[in-house]
């Protein structure tokens, strides 16, 4: 009987990518209870890849190569469960194929009873989907090439609370087979800090490292936006988002154990004029092994000639799945020197003190890059705007944070802040930005009361745009009662081409409350945007002295009225 804890597992470190591909080869396999659940029992999913190859065992001795399969549970819930959780293995269906042992999650036990089967057991489950173990596989000695064996794996789980069982999960089976082929993708000598509009030859090329052959192979291209490949091929599939452009290719033939490949003719990868960071992802697998995307429907296929790949070495022959699927993709990184102007917008509203209105700004980016944080995933900017005096904010976007005057962190969420701080999406594209809704109930009906709008750093501490050239342009305002009684905005600036936000993906929507134009019984929306111009302390200051001038004409007609 041998016992396995995180502490004393070993684990051979099988990268992102592995884990990713293993992952992708399995579909989910959704569980229901054994016996009719009650409304509050858990009901969990069962998952882990579909099939796993092995290296061959090594005759003469020396350290077998084990592969790695993640064994999951998803938990449904958007709370953690705690409560006694239970993974069985029978492992007869690969005895005498393949040696397993265990890489325990946090906070879960595996106990092996003989060769014949294993339990694993915890007490709490995360959100989502979570790894419980790793199945570290290797081939038995006296194995043969080709001889395969499936694990079985049923669960059960008890309510934190209850005593009887909670939820019986439904078996899951995966599938182990010794040898396979071991799809390889060459890295490539890109210059990795290209200037706009440069052209370079991508000449895709793999190996199959592996002991079988591979029936066919599925090359993956996945370029953010400011790169392109302008070929377009009939055997490649292609689908494009805000940040992404796919090319899943079909290439056929059988690729020989031993032999490395290139394509017929290279690629060519342009960085863009609107290239800034940028990545660049190629990837090879087996074609039996991919599953089909959930953009396939969405994508387009291309009209140019046929991708082929050309062997550069041979070598025999045989199939299978790959053995080491962390080493089946490359990825490449690059600095564009290029700048993106972004430009705050902000607006002029008016009302009567009590009314609500609805004010409008944010950022537009003016190009010529997009700019996007691809690896990291984080945003690429914020927008800080402070409350104009005299007004409290009804309603604020989803993902404004409330800070104090300062921009310090603020404990109180609920009520009113008097500043807020809106990040970007992870990316921004060229022509696109971010737009953004406040409802704002005017409390005191102060003349050209004005709040400031600045777009700038994602961080408190990160004020500055390291791409903006142009930086005097960062900052807009948002004046309340800018004219006494309400006229149209002198000559305002509307945000540039196609209007802030276009193409910026999601945008988010003022909460409901908020009163636009023309909304009953609340004052319109005056104006279009304002760049910062001028002082705010010589607006008011003229604009109190036109109401002085308005207030002494009205006494003096009532004077002439009592005369008469």
């Amino acid at each position: 009987m041998t016992r396995f804890s995180p502490r004393t597992a070993p684990l051979r470190k099988a990268g992102g990518l592995a884990a990713t591909a293993l992952l992708l080869a399995a579909g989910p396999l959704t569980v229901a209870a054994a016996a009719p659940a009650r409304a509050a029992d858990p009901v969990f999913t069962l998952g882990g890849p579909a099939e796993t190859a092995l290296h061959p065992y090594a005759e003469g001795g020396g350290a077998p190569k084990r592969s790695t399969a993640g064994i999951t549970v998803t938990n449904p819930a958007d709370e953690g469960y705690e409560g006694e959780f239970t993974l069985t293995f029978d492992l007869t269906g690969v005895a005498g194929i393949a040696d397993v042992a265990f890489h325990p999650g946090p906070g879960v036990e595996c106990e092996t009873k003989g060769t014949r089967s294993a339990v694993c057991t915890g007490d709490t489950l995360a959100p989502g989907l979570s790894t419980v173990t790793g199945l570290l596989l290797g081939a038995a000695e006296g194995s043969e090439q080709g001889a395969s064996g499936t694990i079985r794996v049923t669960g059960e789980a008890r309510g934190a609370t209850s005593t009887p069982i909670a939820a019986s999960l439904t078996p899951f089976t995966t599938r182990v087979t010794v040898g396979g082929p071991d799809l390889v993708m060459r890295k490539l000598p890109f210059d990795h800090e290209p200037t706009p509009g440069q052209k370079q030859q991508a000449p895709i090329t793999f190996a199959n490292r592996g002991s079988r052959d591979a029936d066919g192979v599925f090359l993956t291209l996945r370029y953010s936006r400011g790169l392109d490949i302008p070929q377009r091929y009939s055997n490649c599939a292609y689908t494009t988002d805000e940040t992404w452009t796919t090319a899943r290719c079909s290439v056929e033939g059988a690729f020989e154990a031993g032999a490395t490949y290139t394509l017929a003719a290279p690629l060519t990868l342009e960085a863009t004029t609107r290239a800034y960071r940028d990545l660049f992802v190629y990837g090879i697998q087996e074609a039996g092994a991919v599953p089909r995307a959930a953009s396939a429907a969405r994508s387009e296929r291309g009209s140019g000639t046929v991708l082929r790949a050309v062997p550069l070495t041979k070598a025999p022959a045989a199939r299978g799945v790959d053995l080491e699927p962390g080493d089946n993709e490359q990825e490449a990184e690059f600095r564009t020197a290029n700048t993106a102007d972004f430009m705050a917008y902000g607006d002029e509203v008016s009302g009567a003190a009590g009314a609500t209105v609805t004010a409008r700004l944010g950022f537009h980016n003016d190009g010529p890059a997009w700019i996007g944080r691809v690896r990291s995933g984080g945003s690429v900017a914020a927008v800080d705007f402070t409350v104009p005096q005299g007004a409290t904010v009804t309603s604020a976007p989803k993902g404004c944070r409330g800070v104090t005057a300062e921009g310090a962190y603020r404990e109180d969420r609920t009520t009113p802040a008097p500043r807020y701080l809106c990040p970007a999406p992870t990316a921004v594209r060229d022509g696109g930005g971010l737009d953004l809704s406040f409802g704002l109930r005017i409390d005191k009906a102060l003349i050209g009361a004005a709040g400031r709008v600045t777009v700038r750093g994602p961080g408190l501490h990160e004020a500055g745009l390291p791409f903006d050239p142009k930086p005097g342009n960062n900052t807009a305002r948002v004046v309340l009662n800018g004219q006494s009684g309400g006229g149209p905005s002198p000559s305002p600036a509307p945000p540039a081409k196609g209007g802030p936000g276009a193409g910026s993906g999601k945008t988010p929507s003022a909460a409901p409350g908020t009163s636009g134009a023309g909304a009953p019984g609340t004052a319109g929306r005056v104006g279009g945007s304002l760049a910062s111009t001028g002082s705010p302390a010589a607006l008011t200051a003229s604009a109190l002295a036109i109401a002085a001038l308005t207030t002494g004409l009205a006494l003096f007609a009532a004077a002439r009225r009592r005369r008469y």
